[in-house]
């Protein structure tokens, strides 16, 4: 069976900016201290949360940087490291590993839509070259490009492709991905209205957006999922099925921000060409996390 990095709920944690754009790393290890008392399992810095699309090189190590330091090895830290060019996302995979990150999520190239032939190239190219522990990224809907079960069985073969975080919203698709691939690829669900789902067809977690608000409820479904109390785990997926869509009423990680500021937790807004959450969905949204006694 190939490492695995974590089991449980990991937050794809959002990237604080100031009122002039610039990062906020104060509030950032704010949140990293919140989601570290509350049970997070793990922390993925400079995903698609994280707004990594419009981060700087610079800024992309620092977040990084901080985000491992701040951490201190209390839970995993995990590095967005994709790109649509596969030198770019090798020297990011190489950069964050001399870090000391403990896993690499790296989405499929966007926007090339290359063949399934290309993502076999590119992926193991850069699993050749580092010897951090590799997270597919599979979001079709942001990227255009799908990985298909017989893609996955074919690089799941690698020894340092250890697991996916499957967004695609396929379950069907996703079977027949666990039955070619069995142990040799770890599964977390990159939907959050999907977490029963996926651990039911075997998978161990959830790569979260919903954590970023609500971490011990998501490490709470993981846990009593794969501890065996799977009622409970389906009640808490129910409980939170209205706050996940609110969370998803917009573009991500639009909403996740808008609630992050109602928690005080003053996050600022999306760097363009992203905006902000307008008024009727920041108020249902509103409404929905009182409702829950979050705010």
């Amino acid at each position: 069976m190939k490492k695995t990095i974590f089991k449980g709920a990991g937050v794809a944690l959002v990237t604080p900016m100031k009122n002039d754009g610039a990062l906020d790393l104060d509030t950032l290890g704010k949140l990293i201290d919140f989601q570290i008392e509350n049970k997070t399992d793990a922390i993925i810095s400079c995903g698609t949360t994280g707004e990594s699309a419009t981060l700087s090189p610079l800024e992309h190590s620092k977040v990084i940087e901080f985000t491992l330091k701040k951490a201190e090895g209390k839970v995993p830290v995990i590095a967005g490291t994709g790109s649509n060019n596969t030198e770019t996302a090798l020297k990011l995979a190489k950069e964050a590993e001399s870090m000391g990150v403990d896993g690499l999520l790296i989405v499929t190239p966007y926007y090339n839509k290359t063949s399934q032939s290309g993502l076999i190239r590119h992926y193991n190219h850069i699993a050749d070259k580092v010897n951090t522990p590799i997270i597919l990224y599979n979001v079709p809907s942001r990227t255009g490009v799908n990985i298909s079960p017989q893609t996955y069985f074919e690089l799941s073969k690698h020894p340092n492709i250890c697991a996916t975080k499957e967004a695609s919203g396929d379950l069907s698709s996703l079977a027949k991905t666990i039955s070619l691939c069995g142990e040799n690829l770890n599964v977390y669900s990159g939907n959050d209205d999907q977490i029963v789902p996926v651990l039911s067809l075997g998978g161990i977690g959830v790569i979260s957006v919903l954590s970023n608000v609500c971490p011990k409820e998501c490490h709470d479904i993981v846990k009593n999922y794969l501890s065996g109390d799977t009622s409970e785990a389906t009640e808490l997926q129910i409980k939170y099925i209205n706050l996940i869509n609110a969370l998803f009423s917009d573009v991500n990680p639009v909403p996740v921000k808008a609630a992050l500021n109602l928690m005080n937790f003053s996050c600022g807004e999306c760097r363009m060409p992203l905006g902000t959450l307008n008024e009727s969905l920041k108020e249902n949204l509103k409404n929905i996390m009182l409702e829950l006694g979050i705010i």
